[in-house]
């Protein structure tokens, strides 16, 4: 079976694909014929975000993929997130519906808080809650929180988030915050896996790859499936969306497995969420 046939089951019972395709940084004129790239080619998982600023081209996408592929709404699993730069209640419930606007769709299956700012989401997780509850949203979850963080947050949630989406990759192996969500039964799902491409030429990664036979790039996602991360990758191009899930035909060694884990220097190449406040 295709490593994008393979789902896990959340904390809530829905299931979520293991690969996704994500929009980050992809223009709304190219979102549309990005998205439809990966559903006619087998991806089941298409990840964006409000301040990508492509929502409307990732539905148009979804919709050409969908007719293309054969494939009913509720085959695919839609992400959005919400930018909560200090939103109240009122203003996050908008913020989700602008977003099902600019996406054409009528629910989505994961909704995150995207940054947890300086103390900014505890009114638009209350938000969200109310939309979880109303059968609006399938499943919410949070992105780029720290332990810190989610410590605040499940201080007054009565909805447990489902994943939480952060930076992950060989250089920042965020091993705190997945033994944490681990857990608590809490999915995370990376983002940034190749380290904005700098890992594609690491030595010892090549090393590696070359023993298997395959791309860096293929070695990382393969140690993140093994590592039970889920995992977005990112690609224009449609040879590198087709392979990019192709990892479904090798085992990385434990050795090679610790191997990358020891590469972790906790450098990021984002913003720290500590810091980062919008």
């Amino acid at each position: 079976m295709s490593i994008l046939n393979e789902t896990i089951t959340l904390n809530n019972g829905v299931s979520i694909p293991r690969i996704g395709l994500g929009v980050f940084k992809v223009a709304d004129e190219n979102a549309a014929e990005n998205v439809r790239l990966a559903l006619v080619n087998g991806y089941r998982l298409i990840d964006t975000a409000a301040i990508y600023g492509n929502e409307v081209g990732t539905g148009e996408g979804l919709r050409r993929g969908l007719s293309e592929a054969g494939l009913k709404r509720e085959d695919i699993f839609v992400t959005s997130k919400m930018w909560n730069n200090h939103l109240s209640y009122e203003e996050s419930l908008k913020a989700y519906q602008d977003s099902l606007d600019r996406l054409g769709l009528d629910y989505l299956d994961l909704y995150l808080i995207h940054w947890p700012g300086n103390h900014a989401f505890k009114e638009s997780w209350k938000a969200m809650e109310t939309l979880y509850n109303e059968g609006k949203i399938r499943a919410i979850g949070i992105s780029n929180f720290t332990v810190e963080q989610m410590d605040e947050l499940m201080s007054f949630a009565t909805v447990t988030p489902v994943l939480n989406q952060v930076e992950l990759h060989p250089k920042l192996t965020q091993q705190t915050i997945r033994d944490y969500c681990a857990a608590r039964n809490i999915k995370v799902q990376a983002w940034s896996p190749l380290m904005q491409g700098q890992l594609l030429h690491h030595p010892t990664l090549q090393a590696i790859a070359d023993k298997y036979g395959k791309s860096v790039a293929q070695v990382i996602f393969r140690w993140d499936i093994q590592n039970d991360i889920l995992l977005l990758t990112k690609s224009e191009k449609e040879s590198r969306i087709i392979s990019n899930a192709h990892i479904d035909d090798f085992t990385l060694s434990a050795e090679d497995m610790a191997t990358i884990d020891s590469l972790n220097e906790n450098l990021r190449v984002g913003p720290d969420p500590l810091t980062f406040d919008f």
